[in-house]
């Protein structure tokens, strides 16, 4: 069934990018009151989930695609994006909390993700709705390797961000490992 691989696959980034916006959207309601650890946790959390969502869409998905498909352009334009974002974390990544820009620079990545999500809803969803059943076991593998990823990072796969303080993501207090 075609349409089924690809749902598949629209979930799982669905699901990604719904958590990633939920750390940001936490991290700008809590900003100007929160203290610089809580803010520490967030960041990072927003790092490592963005680290391994790039890293399943560059290492599998991309590829996928252009196996499938002959239209690079939307691929390559993703692929430019994810630069810029491993840019930011980089420089996230070698700060703390409490330095000059850092929620300044946490914001910009921030919209910059926002962005990035709509443009791939917008050019890579068609995409992998076009590949349908070309794409393989192409879900299968992403999810094995995401979870895979979040058991090396020690980050389960499931969360609870609507709830209030820390506690919600109490797996990341503990400051997983820095991801390159």
């Amino acid at each position: 069934m075609p349409g089924h691989q690809a749902s598949d696959i629209i979930d799982i980034l669905k699901e990604d990018h719904d958590r990633v916006l939920a750390l940001f959207a936490r991290f700008e309601r809590i900003r100007d009151r929160a203290d610089d650890q809580e803010k520490q946790i967030l960041v990072e959390a927003a790092c490592t989930e963005l680290a391994i969502h790039s890293h399943l869409e560059e290492e599998t998905l991309y590829p996928a695609l252009r196996q499938a498909l002959e239209r690079a352009e939307p691929v390559e334009e993703a692929e430019v994006e994810h630069m810029m974002v491993k840019h930011l974390v980089g420089q996230l990544e070698t700060m703390q909390a409490g330095d000059p820009l850092y929620d300044a620079r946490f914001a910009v990545l921030g919209e910059y993700v926002k962005h990035h999500i709509r443009r791939e809803q917008e050019r890579i969803f068609p995409m992998i709705r076009q590949a349908g059943s070309g794409l393989g076991s192409l879900a299968q593998d992403i999810r094995q390797q995401r979870h895979e990823m979040r058991s090396e990072f020690g980050v389960p796969d499931q969360y609870y961000p609507e709830e209030e303080g820390m506690h919600g993501f109490p797996f990341y207090s503990h400051s997983p490992s820095r991801h390159h």
